[in-house]
């Protein structure tokens, strides 16, 4: 195996065990700038400068490290699907929320979530994109989770073996 092959395998390895997805992330200063832009935008701008500017805070927010955030993005888009929209916004908040719930761990609900984007627009690349990663993990975590449950198998029937063994 040449070596940039070697990398490559390595790499997907690293990928497999780490949860690579490719998904971005968002730092705490682009949080604290959108929030900021939000907190001028209720002070005197439009409404419809408003609602773009807590999308803006509500796609920063599911995207960020921390849970808390994501939690709060989650509320917030909630929130705001309660009330009436265009269907293009309503389609980029069930995508939000579909990454926020896959950055909590519920992929059930985050796959229902991308499942009516694509219902709605059926070749949109970034929600095709999100379902297959959202399925890669479920896969992901399922070989796990048979190899933890034959691992303690393995280990039980190892024990019973040698609580026999040395009956005899």
């Amino acid at each position: 195996m040449g070596d940039s092959k070697m990398a490559s395998f390595l790499d997907s390895i690293g990928a497999f065990f780490s949860g690579g997805d490719k998904i971005p992330w968002c730092d705490r200063d682009v949080i604290l700038g959108c929030e900021k832009e939000v907190k001028s935008a209720t002070e005197g701008d439009s409404e419809d400068q408003k609602k773009e500017s807590i999308m803006r805070l509500s796609w920063a927010l599911v995207h960020s490290r921390q849970a808390e955030d994501i939690q709060r993005g989650i509320d917030m888009l909630e929130a705001s699907l309660a009330t009436s929209s265009p269907p293009l916004q309503d389609r980029e908040k069930l995508y939000l929320l579909a990454v926020g719930y896959y950055r909590t761990g519920d992929y059930s609900r985050s796959r229902q979530l991308v499942e009516r984007c694509l219902e709605a627009q059926p070749d949109w690349r970034q929600a095709l994109a999100l379902k297959k990663t959202i399925e890669d993990k479920i896969a992901k975590d399922g070989v796990i989770g048979m190899g933890i449950t034959a691992t303690a198998v393995g280990l039980i029937a190892g024990g019973i073996a040698a609580a026999m063994a040395r009956k005899k």
